[in-house]
């Protein structure tokens, strides 16, 4: 894991040598195990080494090959390393000790530009053909990693966070409106829906999924992996899928292991990483060695309001878990004193630009620390889950049953469903109706799952035409898709980039700062892949919701885990409760951004009065939900980026 930079010259100009010193001096508030230069003539090239894997301990990064006239710097953990010794028939005695930005090196000498179709796992890379004067790089299909860049007819300047490149005298600091406007708009955890901006006004970023390349100043973006599924696997039995699913999501866990540090996993009471662990456990088991677990709990004083079905404390389900898989160290982390408010400015600094997740930030952020402390080179973590390996919504496959008239076994999935989860049957079936046929929702209209009001100034809206561009994508005026079918949502999460940016620029630069690497089996493109390939029916079996990853994980996890379908946890249900002793200061904050003209320009001013009326002069837990509450954390977050950043 590394921070990497460089600057070609396209002028073919010598690179100024205090432009290179003052990006690498940007990077040093990262802990680095080492610290290397390439510089010659028209190219530099830098990277600041975090040795994360085995084979990383001592690699010379930026590294030159001489003979090919080819540097790499990279920032990168392959996961598909045999396969690729296999194809590229690398020697069998240098495999153990070769470095992952060497295997990457010789897949573009096989490949070419077509070589990041050929990589698994997480990365960002730049290769400087020297003889081509080509610069070509990558970044992962889901953008686990960050590469930024700016480019003009003279220079281009990349690195993976955003400070090292407004070092540069010719990089201005000028906010991205459009950006902003996104930003603002989108009411969901989605920053903004084109993936290539970033809140600066001249600086990008390489979309996931994406390579790039440069000759002669004259750059060529391209796509090299999309995915949509190309057909439904089918298989002899249910078993089958099983056995095939714990094959690929086994390969997936372990090729994330690969440290020469401790092994850490977040761990919840739930299926996501309850199976990651699991699996991780029975891996590490052959090598004598133990999985470190770290669970976020409330605070002591924290009261439940929240209804039976949900559990902020997780605790009695986590030490189930751990109990039954053995072989691990759990650690349960209240992180008490910490809230989302007092940490907006370190999260600010850390991330380079405003954020949504606040009402998790602080233990998001603390189990980093918590993992750097205990000596964690790697953090496991089920974050795209529920996409993937526990997809499966039952009352939306039914609803997709009751469409196609399948009603003797809508009525077979229903009755186990009930007795799975208790209640009539019956009393399912208008919500079920409503899903199947949305023109009863236009009739007899609901309330909307996303109840934000509009932030957004709507004259910063017209000026910046957001919703007619957020409609290309799906979005409507109500800042949110318009499609209520799950189904193609999960579509659009798949085929679109920009669903994961915002989360995976916190993991990668929360990796940075702690030198830890956040890895995610179920966002693994070969489990994705499969995942995507089964039908509706192994998600949804026998009035089991999320039931491929209920059946995979049977002898791996407690009954009480795998079956369970009556609750589920919930996270950040406790962090109006934490801001209780800020109460007073936030609240004279919102009163001073009335006064914000810059701000004002940016967001609705009603919108702060109304929300400001109803939170009230007290903090109340029960609030946590509040649209309102959320909507004045989020101004602020954005006055605060503003007033501090620009």
């Amino acid at each position: 894991m590394s921070a990497i930079a460089g600057i070609i010259n396209f002028n073919k100009e010598p690179i100024n040598r205090d432009y290179s010193l003052n990006m690498m001096k940007a990077l040093e508030k990262f802990p680095a195990d080492d610290i290397r230069v390439f510089q010659k003539d028209n190219a530099f090239l830098g990277c600041h080494a975090q040795w994360i894997t085995p084979e990383s301990i001592g690699e010379p990064l930026p590294f030159y090959d001489s003979e090919r006239q080819c540097a790499i710097t990279a920032d990168a953990i392959i996961d598909n390393r045999d396969e690729l010794f296999e194809k590229l028939q690398v020697d069998r005695t240098k495999r153990k000790t070769m470095p992952d930005s060497q295997l990457i090196l010789l897949a573009y000498y096989k490949w070419g530009e077509e070589s990041p179709k050929h990589l698994v796992g997480d990365f960002a890379f730049m290769i400087w053909d020297e003889r081509e004067q080509k610069l070509f790089g990558a970044r992962d299909f889901s953008g686990a990693r960050m590469l930024y860049y700016f480019k003009n007819q003279h220079h281009i300047a990349f690195s993976t966070t955003i400070k090292p490149l407004l070092t540069l005298p010719y990089i201005k600091k000028e906010l991205n409106e459009q950006w902003l406007a996104e930003f603002l708009a989108i009411v969901g955890m989605i920053d903004v829906a084109d993936a290539s901006q970033t809140v600066y006004k001249n600086i990008d970023q390489v979309p996931p999924s994406h390579s790039f390349t440069i000759v002669n100043g004259k750059v060529n973006f391209k796509q090299y992996c999309t995915l949509v599924s190309e057909g439904k696997l089918k298989l002899k039995s249910d078993d089958e899928y099983i056995e095939a699913f714990q094959h690929v999501f086994q390969q997936a866990v372990s090729s994330r292991l690969r440290t020469h540090r401790g092994i850490g996993a977040q761990l919840s009471g739930g299926l996501d990483s309850g199976s990651i662990v699991s699996f991780a456990v029975k891996e590490l088991r052959k090598e004598g060695k133990q999985l470190h677990t770290f669970s976020y709990i409330p605070p002591r004083d924290f009261y439940d309001f929240t209804p039976p079905q949900l559990l902020p404390d997780e605790t009695p389900l986590i030490k189930a878990t751990v109990k039954h898989v053995g072989g691990i160290s759990d650690h349960y982390c209240d992180f008490e004193g910490r809230d989302s408010y007092t940490e907006i400015d370190s999260f600010l600094e850390m991330m380079e630009m405003p954020y949504k997740f606040f009402e998790n930030s602080f233990w998001l952020k603390g189990m980093f620390e918590k993992a750097q402390e205990k000596g964690m080179g790697v953090l496991l973590n089920g974050g795209r889950g529920n996409m993937s390996i526990s997809w499966g919504s039952a009352m939306d496959y039914y609803a997709l049953l009751l469409k196609r008239l399948q009603w003797i076994r809508l009525a077979k999935e229903l009755n186990q469903y009930s007795r799975n989860v208790g209640g009539n049957r019956l009393r399912r079936l208008p919500y079920i109706s409503r899903v199947a046929f949305p023109i009863i929702d236009k009739v007899f209209p609901t309330a909307n799952h996303y109840e934000f009001p509009p932030l957004i100034n709507p004259d910063f809206a017209d000026r910046t035409q957001v919703f007619t561009k957020l409609k290309d994508f799906g979005m409507d005026e109500s800042g949110w898709f318009s499609s209520n079918s799950i189904f193609k949502q999960r579509k659009s999460h798949f085929e679109e980039v920009f669903h994961w940016n915002a989360s995976n620029t916190l993991a990668a630069k929360s990796s940075l700062m702690h030198s830890v690497w956040k890895r995610d089996p179920s966002n693994d493109i070969r489990v994705i892949r499969y995942c995507l390939s089964l039908p509706e029916d192994q998600y949804v079996h026998n009035g089991l919701d999320r039931a491929l990853i209920r059946r995979a994980t049977k002898g791996y996890l407690p009954d009480q885990i795998r079956l369970n379908q009556r609750v589920r946890g919930v996270q950040g249900a406790d962090w109006v409760h934490r801001m209780a002793p800020k109460w007073d200061d936030f609240r004279k904050e919102v009163q001073q951004l009335k006064n914000n003209s810059v701000l004002l320009e940016l967001i609705d001013k009603k919108v702060i009065n109304e929300s400001l009326t109803k939170v009230g002069d007290r903090a109340n837990a029960v609030h946590a939900t509040d649209p309102h509450y959320k909507m004045l954390m989020r101004s602020i977050i954005v006055s605060r980026y503003i007033k501090k950043f620009t």
